[in-house]
């Protein structure tokens, strides 16, 4: 166990408070274990964190894995994949049922014809005895290029998206397409809810998805929107949206970029309906840590659509480029990651409260304690458990790891 210094350090009204206690729970070796774990984890009733890596495995050269990390740190890969029908590069975590089945995708592999020769994804199911299923595979053409992480409904449903694919019809995305929102029922149907076109409602989601009780969905798009020009280009700042389960989208906000930019993470919802997400860029466009495109803010959005700036990075001790999704607990306070920044350089955890202050509940400084976290985290038996892309103890193969935040 690490236990953090305490810095007392204020900088841009940035309260650095690193007296909560860090555990790297697990280093990865990059070898048969797994390689880059780019999303984050999820727990069962016993403490066991289940997750993916984009890389490594007992397949040659390499094409991820599904991992389980037990509650005393020992790591078991529950599947390999080849690279094959299987899928390949598993970038988003799994969601897990009361059953204890997995499900997840992989943004390769599957119909190696499609998007030739690296296949155009899986959705896949690995139940609790280790047998594995092919659930959809991804044509490319109107269904979708590139599955992100998924959203499973009380009835078993999987709702997603994909990064790009789907219909090239008055899209801004040729060839390939601008993402869609998909589901996948029990039988293992896909359906396209909605295609986006690139323009005003949105192009290229890249987080999963969030639900409400009267079934509508959620979710961020990196590009697209009404906000053109100026430091959004002809491709938009990227948009918030609902879709209704008609499938009717409805755009709740698009980004201007003086309110953020490029939002990739996913979205968490009060029971006020108020949505709070996160950007890579956008916020301060002075920044010399970011350049002119900002390093990324907190934001919230109400029901009528009103956007307020919660907190903006500055790319320094405070870090920047969130490109993960938040957690909030009961009093309201957001916990998220970014990937850059913090006094190592390579990311923080950090703590938004609801007056809009910001408090870095560690810095990443690579080596053991690893580099980059880009996923956002579970709010599990009073620590917040997440993994870092790069380093740990074997230098390069990435993290779990777990914080105290009381």
């Amino acid at each position: 166990m690490v236990i953090a210094g305490i810095v007392l350090l204020v900088l841009a009204g940035v309260a650095q408070a690193q007296a909560q206690l860090f555990k790297t729970v697990y280093s990865f070796t990059g070898g048969a274990d797994g390689q880059a774990p780019q999303a984050g984890v999820v727990a069962d009733g016993s403490g066991n964190l289940y997750g993916t890596t984009v890389f490594g495995g007992s397949s040659n050269p390499g094409y991820g894995v599904v991992f389980k990390v037990d509650a005393s740190g020992i790591e078991t890969v529950l599947y390999n994949f080849t690279g094959g029908a299987d899928g390949a590069f598993p970038q988003s975590g799994v969601v897990r049922d009361p059953a204890g089945n997995l499900y997840g995708t992989t943004a390769d592999g599957g119909d190696l014809n499609c998007n030739a020769p690296y296949g155009c994804g899986v959705v896949f199911k690995l139940d609790p005895a280790g047998n594995f299923a092919v659930l959809h595979t991804f044509e490319g053409s109107g269904d979708g290029i590139y599955p992100n992480g998924l959203l499973l409904d009380s009835a078993g449903n999987l709702y997603g998206t994909t990064f790009s694919g789907g219909s090239t019809a008055n899209t801004q995305c040729l060839p390939v397409g601008c993402g869609v929102v998909f589901k996948v029922d029990t039988g293992g149907n896909e359906s396209v809810l909605y295609t986006f076109t690139g323009l005003a409602d949105g192009a290229m989601p890249y987080a999963p998805l969030i639900r409400d009780p009267a079934g509508n969905l959620y979710g961020t798009t990196g590009f697209g929107g009404q906000e053109t020009g100026n430091w959004c280009s002809f491709s938009g700042c990227g948009v918030v949206f609902k879709l209704d389960p008609l499938g009717r989208e409805t755009v709740l906000l698009s980004f201007n970029a003086t309110d953020g930019k490029t939002p990739e993470g996913g979205l968490v919802r009060d029971s006020a309906g108020n949505l709070y997400g996160t950007t890579i860029t956008g916020g301060y466009r002075t920044s010399r840590a970011c350049q002119l495109g900002g390093c990324g803010v907190v934001f919230k959005l109400n029901p009528a659509g009103q956007i307020h700036v919660l907190y903006k990075f500055t790319g320094g001790p405070d870090g920047g480029s969130s490109t993960a999704g938040l957690v909030r607990d009961s009093a309201g306070n957001l916990y998220g990651t970014a990937s850059v920044g913090g006094t190592g350089g390579v990311g923080v955890v950090f703590k938004v409260d609801v007056n809009g202050s910001e408090t870095v509940l560690h810095s990443f400084t690579g080596g053991a304690g690893g580099s980059t976290p880009q996923a956002p985290m579970l709010n599990y038996g009073g620590r917040l458990w997440g993994t870092s892309k790069y380093q740990g103890a074997t230098g390069y193969g990435g993290t779990v790891f777990a914080i105290r935040t009381m």
